[in-house]
């Protein structure tokens, strides 16, 4: 997308990570790219900064105006606990609304702030990262399955809300190659070992001399991790992820519109 002549406004609560991701985007593209520091555990104050960095730096000059194309909410925190957990203890309010203020609350306000300057020619977008816990009913998501359902649900409704402006769309990711994954560790990989057995696209050994199955991409360890921890059933890449969001924010993304888009390599179809 930033080859197209988007001009982005990066946000995240660690400025080291905001930085490098600009850094990087303006050497690839030689775009202009923006970061803010914005704790979206403390969506009011992040809303505040991430709006007011736009209009510094992206106001037309000539027409005193500011225009967004395109929003993306991203951001969001997991943790699995079940019911009167064995191990973490029981679900508490504090748990409850960490999780929610993040997925839930700081994309509702931030579309919310947003919503007055996106275009007035249906050419805006806006796209929500869900996932597919909020359809699986996994053990210990019964607080981010329930963030990721409300995502969809908020979808729907801004899509009829916002239809004069944008479109609105969200995408069901799967497991993903990145820290979140990683860290919830080989008790929750066994229990996603039956969707991901049954993922068309996760598979390292297509065989029939079929390549292009990821492993080529791998570390030497995460394939390893992988074919041992995981039934040789690979994650998605990240860039995966952000060309299903790409394509929805192009031109031919017009007609699609309250939509959760697979994002997952077939795995939703195991359901």
């Amino acid at each position: 997308m930033p080859g197209e002549g988007l001009r982005p406004l990066e946000g995240n609560s660690s400025t080291e990570q905001t930085l490098q991701l600009c850094e990087e985007l303006t050497n690839a593209h030689s775009i202009r790219c923006i970061s803010v520091q914005a704790d979206l555990s403390e969506p009011a104050s992040a809303v505040n900064k991430i709006l007011t960095s736009a209009k510094n730096h992206f106001t037309n000059s000539s027409t005193n105006s500011l225009t967004i194309d395109i929003l993306i909410n991203n951001a969001g925190i997991g943790g699995n606990i079940r019911l009167n957990d064995p191990v973490r203890g029981p679900i508490n309010g504090d748990f409850f609304h960490s999780v929610y203020t993040v997925n839930v609350l700081a994309p509702l306000l931030l579309t919310q702030a947003v919503a007055a300057y996106l275009p007035r020619d249906r050419s805006g977008r806006v796209v929500n990262l869900s996932s597919i816990s909020s359809s699986l009913g996994l053990e210990g998501q019964s607080i981010y399955g329930g963030t990721k359902a409300a995502i969809e649900a908020m979808t729907r409704t801004w899509a009829r809300e916002l239809g004069g402006c944008a479109t609105v769309n969200a995408i069901n990711p799967g497991p993903v190659i990145g820290d979140m994954y990683w860290e919830a560790g080989e008790d929750f990989w066994k229990t996603m070992q039956g969707w991901q057995d049954n993922t068309p696209g996760s598979n390292l050994d297509v065989g029939d001399g079929f390549r292009g199955t990821g492993a080529e991409r791998l570390s030497v360890e995460d394939e390893i991790l992988v074919r041992e921890k995981m039934g040789g059933r690979r994650p998605a890449f990240p860039d995966e992820i952000a060309g299903v969001v790409g394509m929805l924010c192009t031109k031919d993304g017009q007609w699609c519109t309250g939509s959760v888009v697979c994002a997952n390599g077939g795995l939703r179809m195991s359901i």
